[in-house]
C-alpha cells in the first residue's frame, strides 16, 4: 500500500516525516507533497485530484491535511469532500464500506502546532527549558482550543524561556518536536482523529 499526503506548508511535511513512521506500518510507503499555504492547496486541489483519478492504483490512498484556523470545521471538511466528489474520488465520509475509500480529509485544529502542545513531553524533550508543568496550565489543557493561535502560543512560550529570540523557525521546530512525539499519548483530539484515520487505511485498527 502507498499513501499520498497533501499538506499546506513545508513545516507540516517536516513534522509528518517524523510522525508517520510511528503510526503506519513499515510495509506502507508514503510521499508528502507540500504547498505554499492553505489557499494554494485549496486552489490546486481539484486539479490534483483529477490527476490522481486518471491513474490511481487500487492500493493507493490520498490524505489531505490542512489547518482549520478560524474557519468552521464542518464547512471546511465539506469543502474538501466536495472537491473530491467533483473529481469522482471516493472520500471516507461518503464510502459505505470504509475500506474502499480513496481520499481521507483531515483537519489540524486549529493549527498544526496544537499537536505539539498535545505532547508536552515531546516539547520538553526538544526544548528542555520548557517545563512539563505547561500541560497543567488551563489554557493548554485542551490543545485544540488554545486561544489566539497555536503558532503564536508556541513562539511565545519558547521565547519566554530563551529560545528563538528573533522569531520561531517553523520548520526547525516542527522537525525537532515531532521527532520526539509519541502518537498514542497526544492529547489533541484532532491528532487522534488523524491517527485513527491512518490506522484504518493500513488495516491496523479493527472497525
Amino acid at each position: 500500500m502507498h499513501i499520498e499526503f497533501l499538506v499546506e506548508e513545508p513545516s507540516a511535511e517536516a513534522a509528518l516525516l517524523n510522525i508517520l513512521p510511528k503510526i503506519i506500518e513499515q510495509t506502507t510507503s508514503f510521499a508528502i507533497h507540500s504547498y505554499q499555504g492553505k489557499q494554494d492547496l485549496l486552489k490546486k486541489l481539484l486539479s490534483r485530484f483529477k490527476g490522481y483519478k486518471a491513474w490511481l492504483p487500487e492500493d493507493w490512498r490520498i490524505v489531505v491535511l490542512i489547518d482549520a484556523d478560524d474557519q468552521d470545521c464542518r464547512r471546511l471538511k465539506a469543502q474538501l469532500d466536495d472537491i473530491a466528489h467533483k473529481s469522482k474520488l471516493l472520500t471516507k465520509s461518503a464510502a459505505r464500506n470504509s475500506s474502499k475509500f480513496q481520499v481521507l480529509n483531515r483537519l489540524a485544529i486549529k493549527e498544526l502546532e496544537a499537536w505539539f502542545f498535545g505532547d508536552i513531553e515531546a516539547l520538553n524533550a526538544a526544548y528542555p527549558r520548557i517545563s512539563l508543568n505547561l500541560r497543567n496550565k488551563a489554557k493548554y489543557r485542551d490543545p485544540d482550543s488554545i486561544a489566539g493561535g497555536t503558532w503564536e502560543a508556541l513562539e511565545r512560550e519558547l521565547k519566554r524561556v530563551g529560545y528563538y529570540s528573533s522569531g520561531l523557525p517553523k520548520i526547525t521546530a516542527a522537525r525537532e518536536i515531532s521527532l520526539r512525539m509519541v502518537s498514542e499519548r497526544n492529547r489533541s483530539h484532532s491528532f487522534q482523529v488523524f491517527r485513527q484515520g491512518l490506522l484504518e487505511i493500513t488495516g491496523s485498527l479493527n472497525i
